[in-house]
């Protein structure tokens, strides 16, 4: 059966103007005459069919070729000129011992309904081997009876590696132990995987196409800027770590998060056009706790390892106290103040004290503490002050102010008798042999956090040498 008379029964007007167009480029005749018009729509399926990914070749119910598209050419070598009108693939596409089993099994899909995949190993024109995957299925003609079978194939390595990419995205968004988002170019997330999700404190589709400021209460623009230089420049060569506050019902919770950025591109554009950025991240925050704070530790001992050596060369145990304050203050507070008890050391349980301010850090430029108090004027502490309480409790009392303005709490400030940038305290009983001598306030100003438990206990180790040297102190002047 001529091969033009197989296209006109199989495949239609359209796709017989395929078979003409691909003959006539490549040299060959057919029955139509090169004076014949081509029907409508011929150059449109030439050109749709030779601009295929995939490679596509189509038999007649004899077995013959009729269409061969470039991207077949270019896996295999042989033009249309070659492959089309050939009788199967015995002998030049396909080895001759293997060439039955071959055409038998692509030409049963005219009896099978739907599709056949298959995979055997042809031959190029240069004679190598090539492994291909093939889908195959029936042409069928006006009649609905099967005319001819077509073939799609590709390299099976290619194959191959488009589903490990398929397989790998769904793994990345199905069972992931890290946080995977898509971003689009408007910096919105369009995919969000499970972990991710939990991550922020929403459900996957709830996170999709919000702004990340609405998820995000704390490092959005450091999280948008590195967005955006991926975007506009690629990848950075190595993870960052992101301290991020996530928005969630129980409140802000403060994250660091190991990120790592790839950009995206369209592989369908010849220039690179860039779909938005993939954005992996780990939850390490505890990790980074933990290390913060064992380097805070060795800071602290190390300070007051050297108070310690400093303060030992200082012949006036007063002026020790006051090396002891001075070391303590770096990293930890903004101002300090010690209030000794007037009248000496008292014992447990005894009436009420009143404090002298002995020494205390200036309160303008950093400096070094100045010792105050010589009238032995007590401070003028209202009734509840913390310093107070301190003294009763023989235990240490961390306050702070509530107040929502700057003034209202410079008045807190002042009201308490401290600085006026003060927004967190924290009093330390100072004791030797089991009496009070007063009290040691650390305070910090708007641009710190406030004190915490660890806090306190560093502040009762260096109460504690304080206590020791103003003891000695009482001791040396005594008669």
């Amino acid at each position: 059966m001529p091969v033009s008379e197989l296209s006109r029964r199989t495949c239609g007007r359209s796709l017989q103007g395929v078979q003409v167009s691909a003959s006539r480029r490549s040299g060959t005749t057919d029955e139509l005459g090169p004076d014949e018009p081509e029907p409508d729509g011929s150059d449109l399926l030439a050109a749709l069919l030779d601009g295929m990914d995939a490679a596509l070749c189509a038999f007649d119910a004899d077995g013959v070729v009729t269409h061969w598209n470039r991207e077949a050419e270019r896996i295999l070598g042989w033009t249309a000129a070659e492959a089309v009108g050939r009788r199967g693939f015995a002998g030049w596409a396909v080895r001759t011992a293997d060439a039955e089993e071959v055409e038998g099994r692509l030409l049963s899909a005219m009896e099978a309904p739907g599709r056949q995949v298959n995979e055997f190993a042809l031959l190029t024109k240069e004679g190598g081997r090539v492994l291909v995957r093939t889908q195959s299925a029936a042409v069928r003609g006006p009649d609905g009876k099967p005319a001819g079978v077509y073939c799609a194939f590709s390299e099976v390595h290619a194959q191959i590696d488009l589903e490990r990419s398929i397989a790998l995205s769904e793994a990345l968004f199905a069972d992931a132990s890290w946080g995977v988002v898509l971003v689009d170019a408007d910096l919105r997330p369009a995919v969000v995987n499970a972990h991710a999700a939990r991550a922020l404190g929403m459900g996957r589709t709830a996170v999709l196409g919000r702004p990340l400021g609405e998820l995000l209460s704390q490092g959005v623009e450091e999280l948008e800027s590195a967005l955006t230089h991926v975007l506009a420049e690629g990848a950075p060569p190595a993870p960052a770590e992101m301290w991020v506050s996530v928005r969630s019902a129980e409140g802000e919770k403060r994250r660091c998060w190991r990120s790592g950025f790839v950009r995206l591109a369209s592989p369908l554009t010849e220039e690179p056009v860039p779909l938005g950025v993939g954005w992996l991240f780990q939850d390490v925050t505890e990790a980074r706790q933990t290390e913060q704070e064992a380097a805070l530790l060795r800071f602290r001992a190390n300070q007051l390892h050297r108070a310690a050596r400093a303060a030992a060369e200082c012949e006036d145990p007063g002026e020790a106290a006051t090396v002891h304050l001075d070391f303590s203050l770096a990293g930890f507070a903004d101002h300090a103040l010690i209030d000794r008890v007037a009248g000496g050391p008292v014992a447990d349980g005894e009436g009420p004290v009143r404090l002298v301010r002995a020494v205390a850090t200036p309160a303008g430029a950093p400096g070094p503490s100045l010792l105050t108090g010589k009238a032995g004027l007590p401070v003028r502490y209202a009734e509840g002050h913390p310093a107070l309480q301190c003294v009763e409790r023989a235990g240490s009392v961390r306050a702070g102010s509530a107040e929502s303005t700057p003034e209202r709490t410079r008045e807190w400030a002042l009201a308490r008798q401290w600085p006026a940038d003060s927004v967190h305290a924290l009093c330390a009983v100072l004791r030797s042999r089991g009496r009070t001598l007063g009290v040691v306030t650390f305070l910090r100003g708007a641009g710190r956090s406030r004190f915490e438990r660890a806090d306190a206990m560093y502040a009762e180790d260096v109460a504690a040498r304080i206590a020791m040297a103003l003891d000695l102190e009482g001791l040396v002047e005594r008669p």
